[in-house]
């Protein structure tokens, strides 16, 4: 196995899912919940997220080729489903006690587009372009193992928060989540449209 290749993907994976930063949402998203449904959600979300990005480094080219799908298109997909998730944190709506909170937050937005973004796709596609022999690709699939199970041990044990922060506490961190998933979906929507401009700029007119 090649080490080198091995750590590139794990670090790089690690800073992208950034499994601190996706607690605040996690928290958010699940804190009504009781902890073996909160942990299930958290078992479905990682194992989603490593679905994805796994087919993507598989037949990620051919599927965006296929469709006739450039990766900025996917971004700012991501960006706009992220946005309607910011508006229901900030506004409250995942707080109405009449709503049946259900796993399906594990799969959408937790699994895919926060945990398995464009920018986890994209990263992965890349490694597995550069990798040219058993070795790499046996370094890339443990580097995105290991960076799962990490993510997975994070959002499985942010639980001990629950008990700390309390209904009140989740309710802050439920607005401070919102405004995270906010400047994420932007920043996923103005990379997308600065990639269109400029792709328009440089294609012969």
């Amino acid at each position: 196995m090649d080490l080198k290749l091995f750590g590139e993907v794990f670090v790089t994976l690690l800073v992208i899912l950034d499994p601190p930063g996706a607690v605040p949402i996690f928290l958010a998203l699940t804190g009504s919940m009781a902890a073996k449904h909160r942990n299930r959600a958290a078992l479905q979300a990682v194992a989603l997220a490593f679905g994805v990005i796994v087919a993507f480094a598989l037949v990620g080219r051919q599927i965006l080729a296929y469709l006739h799908i450039d990766l900025p298109a996917l971004q700012g997909a991501g960006g706009l489903l992220l946005l309607l998730v910011a508006l229901e944190l900030l506004t409250g709506k995942t707080d109405d006690p009449r709503q049946e909170v259900t796993s399906n937050v594990a799969l959408v937005p937790l699994g895919t587009p926060l945990l398995a973004g464009p920018g986890a796709i994209v990263a992965t596609m890349l490694f597995v372009r550069r990798s040219s022999g058993v070795a790499d690709y046996v370094a890339v699939a443990v580097g995105i193992i290991a960076v799962m199970a990490i993510v997975y041990l994070v959002l499985r044990f942010s639980g001990i928060l629950v008990r700390i922060l309390r209904p009140s506490g989740i309710e802050v961190v439920t607005r401070i989540a919102g405004l995270l998933v906010a400047a994420i979906a932007v920043q996923l929507l103005a990379d997308a449209i600065g990639a269109f401009v400029t792709e328009y700029l440089h294609s012969p007119h």
